[in-house]
């Protein structure tokens, strides 16, 4: 068979995707010309499937080289009920889905409350809704791994968006080509691959696809997500004034930025493991309050005063993300005050479970008791 260009990129990247991960060719049978047949039990993969043009083409790319490696290749609908007819798209999805060849093929249907989307917004709450269910879904048949169709399109918004609501440089880092979730392995080929390459493969192909009307919003003021009003209207601003490079230039400083984080990541970790004191596993606070806190980890000051700042912020965010929190920049900078600035300022309170102190030459994570398990 002659691929087009863009299949062929779309292939090579499944390719290398599935290779990264450990999912190459179950045996060398594959290598050779010809239809194989594939084992039962063979290793499965999921796509997750919204109807798009870029799932629809990743679920045709997808069972092609899962065809090639010996590989299963299944697909995962979910139905997040937020729209009129959602419904008839999921299942409409389905029947592409399993005419591509895929199998086996499910809807799933999320729910997602009118308190998380009041919380965090439509965006987030469904976001977090679909991969609750992918993750659920790829579990119960044991899914070597799920694929998501982002492409260097939804980069370039990802980036774009990260940069309205963050102040870090991981805001402009993109997404990862491969991250876990609940213990599932999810996987982003088609991010070097563009929404014009998507579209061209449903169309070469005979795919019709299901456009979000979400999307497209009519103009900049409306209530449709921010990421629709910076793919309507921001993206093509840039593209007019700067010209379409722009995407490219974007796209290379998200996977720059993203090489450098998961570095300075490796390197907080190790330095984590480094500045940890271990004498003791929990030791109890003396005083009034012994019995509602205990200290769940206990860093030297010293040795982390001596870690280059930018990884030390991420040594006390990985600490404090071990302690069962989350902690803000500014939260951040204030426990790296009482590393780098000590003159005996208070306890740094992160929630109503957590706080940070330092003692003397050590940095303590106290946790509250009272807390722990509610």
């Amino acid at each position: 068979m002659v691929y087009s260009s863009q299949m062929r990129a779309a292939v090579g990247a499944v390719r290398h995707s599935f290779d990264a991960c450990g999912l190459g060719r179950q045996s060398d049978i594959y290598a050779q010309h010809g239809r194989h047949d594939v084992a039962p039990r063979a290793p499965l993969v999921l796509v997750a499937c919204s109807g798009g043009r870029d799932s629809l083409a990743l679920a045709h790319v997808a069972h092609t080289v899962a065809g090639m490696y010996g590989l299963r290749c299944g697909a995962v609908i979910v139905d997040h009920q937020m729209q009129d007819g959602s419904g008839d798209v999921a299942r409409k999805a389905a029947t592409t889905a399993q005419s591509l060849g895929l199998a086996p093929v499910e809807v799933r249907v999320a729910n997602v409350s009118a308190a998380q989307v009041h919380r965090v917004g439509s965006e987030a709450a469904a976001r977090e809704a679909r991969y609750t269910q992918l993750c659920a879904a790829a579990a119960e048949v044991g899914a070597a791994a799920v694929l998501v169709a982002h492409t260097r399109d939804d980069q370039v918004e990802t980036v774009l968006l990260g940069m309205v609501r963050g102040s870090s440089s991981s805001a402009v880092a993109g997404m990862p080509r491969t991250f876990r979730r609940q213990g599932i392995t999810f996987l982003r080929p088609l991010l070097d691959l563009t929404r014009d390459d998507t579209t061209a493969i449903c169309e070469q192909n005979g795919i019709s696809w299901w456009d979000d009307p979400t999307n497209s919003p009519a103009d900049a003021s409306s209530d449709a997500p921010l990421r629709s009003k910076i793919r309507s209207f921001v993206v093509p601003e840039l593209e007019r004034v700067v010209g379409p490079a722009i995407k490219d230039h974007i796209a290379l400083i998200a996977h720059s930025v993203r090489e450098d984080q998961e570095l300075l990541e490796e390197m907080a970790q190790k330095a984590l493991t480094e500045v940890t004191l271990t004498e003791e596993a929990e030791i109890e606070r003396q005083g009034e309050d012994a019995s509602h806190e205990c200290v769940a980890l206990r860093l030297g000051a010293q040795r982390l005063a001596g870690v280059p700042r930018p990884v030390r912020l991420r040594v006390m965010r990985i600490a404090v993300e071990r302690c069962g929190a989350q902690a803000t920049r500014a939260l951040l900078e204030r426990i790296d005050a009482l590393v780098t600035d000590w003159h005996g300022q208070s306890a740094v309170r992160i929630s109503s479970r957590l706080s940070v102190r330092r003692q003397g030459h050590v940095i303590e994570l106290c946790q509250d008791r009272t807390h722990a398990n509610s």
